[in-house]
């Protein structure tokens, strides 16, 4: 998501009453269940990190945000969100944007699903990612062009290593 957001720059951007504020870093938030609801820390500078690093980050915000030991700086700001319910079976779902963001991605569980690949039907893992824009802040256009660049990064993950 980090990637595509640097590739389509005009999501990359939060909603204000003053302004729609532009972003050079890509600041990921992600969502994590704790005690009586929810809370999404900030993976910043997402953009700059390799898998490896965001993964250490994910995993380290998870479990200080279950310990109730996150500070105010750590899940305040960023400018789209990530939610996964797909590791408890959730096929798809639709999240609710986290204001001032301009979007949250909603991934669903990956599951063996039939496919054409070559005018034959064959069998691949899939999975569902719902996509909602604030469109106060982001065009259709920009939304279609991300989800485009998410799409082609998700079916070539050799990008992310590069």
């Amino acid at each position: 998501m980090a990637l595509a957001l640097e590739l389509q720059p005009s999501c990359n951007v939060a909603f204000t009453e003053e302004a729609i504020l532009e972003f050079k870093q890509v600041d990921v938030a992600m969502a994590v269940a704790v005690d009586g609801g929810l809370i999404t820390p900030i993976i910043k500078n997402a953009g700059g990190k390799g898998l490896r690093a965001i993964s250490n980050a994910a995993a380290e915000f998870v479990e200080r945000a279950r310990e109730g030991k996150l500070q105010p700086k750590e899940y305040q700001g960023g400018t789209f969100t990530v939610s996964n319910l797909g590791m408890f079976g959730v096929k798809s779902f639709n999240s609710i944007i986290n204001s001032p963001h301009g979007g949250i991605l909603s991934v669903g569980a990956g599951e063996q699903r039939p496919v054409v690949k070559n005018g034959a039907v064959a069998v691949a893992t899939v999975m569902s990612l719902t996509l909602a824009f604030d469109h106060r802040c982001i065009d259709g256009v920009s939304a279609a062009s991300f989800a485009q660049e998410l799409k082609g990064i998700l079916e070539s993950p050799i990008q992310l290593t590069l």
